[in-house]
């Protein structure tokens, strides 16, 4: 993903959105007059599924110290190849990775088809440098996309527009390894054509749009400072897209953000929106990709690992701010989900088994809704409920302000008991409980229900 742009540019959000501000404008082509009703339309099942599972994968899992090892190691090309040469997933089952994702409760998939070290993985006619020609010897791609597809998940490609492979890739600071004279990248980038590049990357994207079936969601990774829409050739490249596949969702890295055509959603990475993510005033789609630990390849020895609970918490705070969640996966060197994800995706599929109802279809709740305590809300506008999860189990009450007269009745989602309130102010000998005119205080057992975050579904008037 983007490390290294995150330590040239302050501040997460400018990964993101881009200012308008000393940016020339890109006038709207024809072939992109798409009206706002039929883009939500065509984005309708991504904004009702909201969980959907990330996977980087590629020769970083050999040696399992981040998939920028190469960068950040700066090794060279002769160096690399020991892990191309070695690349042999014989436990690769992607059954049982979509079998995961489901039970899960993830409903689509995105898969590192070629990451920035430019291994393809896919029998690609552009290129030596991909899976058919390791020891494991066969595309990967097409087993993938069935085994998902079978379980019913919608399938997406991650694309990155950076290649450390290609040769005519022009060197720049992120590339390794790269002369860090001016005089000698210059000397080194002789010969090197972006142009070529360019049809390169449409080569391969066509491959990935016409060879797999319908491909419902693209990632490309990613635009920085001297490599941006100009440099990919990015309106031509999302026009071939569009062409290839009309109703794919394609997110916003090539470098088009100041264009209202250019992007279908917004990448914050590694960081949670402290509100639903906005462009010029306006709430636009988006959707956090994080990962289970500090690293997207396969970490051997990376131990800040999320718990299971920061998982959900992670989700359902992401829906209740309108957004999706894509959580990543990144398999070993054999071609297994290590035990350390399998854990963390089996827990949130129990939760999701009881709770996903306050997850998929849910968006941020109507203004009216005072969050509680503790708290986060999220909520169903067709099905006109409100989901409370609760972070904090509290003693016996919860106070819901100006909540009188909004539902008809409540129940803890992971069982169906009903959960009492009142709405009068109630004295005892021991007792007082004070609350104003309009406010609901819901009656709860002492004891926390046996799930991470328990919910407590409101059944609205």
């Amino acid at each position: 993903m983007k490390h290294f742009v995150r330590s040239i540019l302050p501040g997460v959000l400018l990964l993101f959105v881009a200012s308008f501000k000393g940016m020339a404008q890109i006038p709207t082509p024809a072939w992109a007059g798409e009206t706002p009703d039929a883009k939500e339309k065509r984005m309708e099942w991504w904004t009702n599924d909201r969980f959907g599972m990330f996977i980087h994968w590629g020769l970083y899992a050999l040696p399992a110290r981040h998939e920028w090892i190469q960068l950040y190691e700066k090794i060279t090309p002769e160096n690399y190849k020991k892990y191309f040469n070695n690349f042999n997933p014989d436990l690769y089952d992607p059954v049982q990775w979509a079998k995961e994702a489901k039970a899960a409760g993830m409903k689509y998939v995105v898969l590192t088809t070629k990451h920035h070290e430019g291994f393809c993985l896919w029998d690609s006619k552009y290129t030596d440098y991909k899976v058919t020609n390791t020891p494991y010897g066969k595309d990967l791609l097409k087993d993938f996309v069935d085994a998902f597809r079978a379980e019913g998940l919608k399938i997406g490609f991650y694309y990155s527009l950076i290649d450390w492979h290609h040769p005519d890739f022009v060197y720049d600071g992120s590339h390794p390894p790269t002369p860090t004279a001016k005089e000698e990248r210059e000397k080194a980038n002789a010969g090197r054509k972006m142009e070529r590049y360019q049809q390169y990357m449409k080569d391969q994207v066509t491959e990935l749009l016409t060879r797999y079936g319908k491909i419902d969601q693209l990632f490309f990774d990613f635009s920085y400072p001297g490599k941006g829409y100009k440099e990919w050739d990015a309106e031509n490249l999302l026009k071939l897209v569009r062409k290839l596949q009309p109703g794919i969702i394609v997110n916003d890295r090539l470098g088009l953000n100041e264009t209202s055509w250019g992007w279908d959603y917004k990448t914050p990475e590694q960081f949670m929106p402290a509100e639903w993510v906005k462009v010029n005033g306006v709430k636009v789609p988006w959707e956090t990709c994080q990962t289970f630990s500090g690293s997207w390849g396969y970490y051997r020895d990376e131990y800040s690992w999320k718990s299971p609970e920061q998982l959900v918490v992670m989700l359902v705070e992401t829906v209740s701010k309108g957004g999706n969640l894509l959580l990543n996966v990144g398999p070993t060197a054999r071609g297994n989900f290590d035990d350390r994800a399998s854990d963390r995706l089996t827990a949130m599929g129990k939760w999701m088994k009881y709770n996903s109802r306050s997850i998929y279809g849910c968006t941020e709740a109507p203004g009216q809704f005072k969050k509680p305590a503790n708290c986060l809300i999220t909520y169903n506008p067709e099905k006109k409920r409100l989901y409370i999860h609760v972070l904090q189990w509290p003693f016996k009450t919860l106070l819901l302000e100006g909540y009188k007269g909004k539902f008809k009745y409540a129940q803890l989602l992971q069982d169906g008991s009903e959960v009492r309130y009142s709405t009068n102010t109630k004295s005892g000998g021991h007792t007082v409980e004070t609350s104003a005119e309009n406010d609901v205080m819901l009656q709860l057992p002492v004891q926390k229900p046996d799930t991470p975050v328990p919910v407590i579904e409101l059944i609205l008037e």
